[in-house]
């Protein structure tokens, strides 16, 4: 299992807040924040990368100053949620390496895509703690996955060449023809062998989709062992994921990135009605997921 360098640990100790359990907002999204913003798609393309770095530094000044780390992406956000102080001192920073969408094989598997240009050196020249990139994986489904572990490869390489802590996140997805019922009964079983990919590739921090059940979460923590495991909101509502998180951390988590659950219903293209909805609704989720955390971590006391 791979372990955590000085550096890494530090990082990792940056983006956890004082119960050593990760609290990140994430606002990464680029084409699915678009779909939020406007539902015609024409006006979807209207919204440049512009309107879309303000909409972050929002999220960003509501919610990630109430956490303990913001992951953004390195198109629209950095590095102006740094050059303008928008980021509080003491909020970690995790920079996103994985481009908007995915390709699609002639077998129909998704191809995961990295942002040109954007890779640990430029991630530590944004100002970041440390990066994070997801990948597509079906563990069931070894073709499917070539060219995502080889991008997984490349990636965790790098960030062990600078010394920086780096997130590994992988989603699953049906493949094309597959039921729904049959594809929402391998999750728990998906999940657990695309971690096991990624423990297996070196990935030292890890941020997964609900893992389906308090059995399968348990699985998850014995498999990762030393290696922390954050859960992911996948865009559900929050109270469904209020209690995937209490089952998560019941059972070994160590904490939560959350996106589109805290603030997908606040964000619209009225600046003024965003900030409003986020200080009304997305706080007091945060406040909720936060006290849902206390419940399974408490502070760590400082050693003399």
């Amino acid at each position: 299992m791979a372990r955590m360098t000085t550096a890494e640990l530090r990082g990792y100790h940056q983006i956890c807040g004082p119960d050593g359990a990760m609290m990140v907002i994430a606002c990464d999204q680029r084409g699915g924040m678009r779909t939020l913003l406007a539902s015609d798609p024409a006006e979807q393309a209207k919204i440049g990368n512009d309107t879309l770095g303000l909409t972050k530094a929002d999220i960003t000044r509501y919610l990630a100053s109430q956490a303990s780390c913001v992951l953004v992406d390195p198109i629209c956000a950095v590095p102006q949620l740094v050059d303008d102080a928008v980021l509080e001192r003491d909020t970690a920073l995790l920079i996103g390496l994985d481009a908007s969408g995915w390709d699609v094989s002639p077998e129909g598997y998704r191809l995961s895509k990295l942002v040109e240009g954007v890779d640990a050196r430029r991630v530590r020249a944004l100002g970041g703690t440390g990066g994070k990139i997801m990948v597509y994986l079906r563990s069931d489904t070894p073709a499917a996955n070539t060219h995502n572990i080889a991008i997984l490869e490349q990636v965790i390489a790098d960030f062990a060449r600078e010394d920086l802590l780096l997130v590994v996140e992988f989603l699953t997805y049906a493949l094309e023809g597959e039921a729904p019922e049959a594809y929402k009964a391998k999750i728990p079983e998906l999940i657990q062998g695309g971690t096991r990919i990624c423990l297996d590739l070196g990935s030292k921090v890890l941020k997964l989709p609900y893992p389906g059940s308090p059995e399968s979460c348990a699985a998850v923590t014995a498999m990762s062992g030393d290696v922390p495991w954050a859960v992911l909101s996948a865009g559900v509502d929050h109270e469904t994921f209020l209690g995937q998180v209490d089952i998560a951390m019941a059972n070994g988590a160590s904490g939560v990135i959350a996106g589109r659950s805290l603030w997908k219903d606040c964000i619209s293209l009225d600046r003024a009605e965003t900030r409003r909805r986020l200080e009304t609704i997305a706080v007091p989720r945060l406040r909720e997921i936060q006290a849902v955390i206390a419940r399974h971590r408490a502070p760590q006391a400082k050693v003399a």
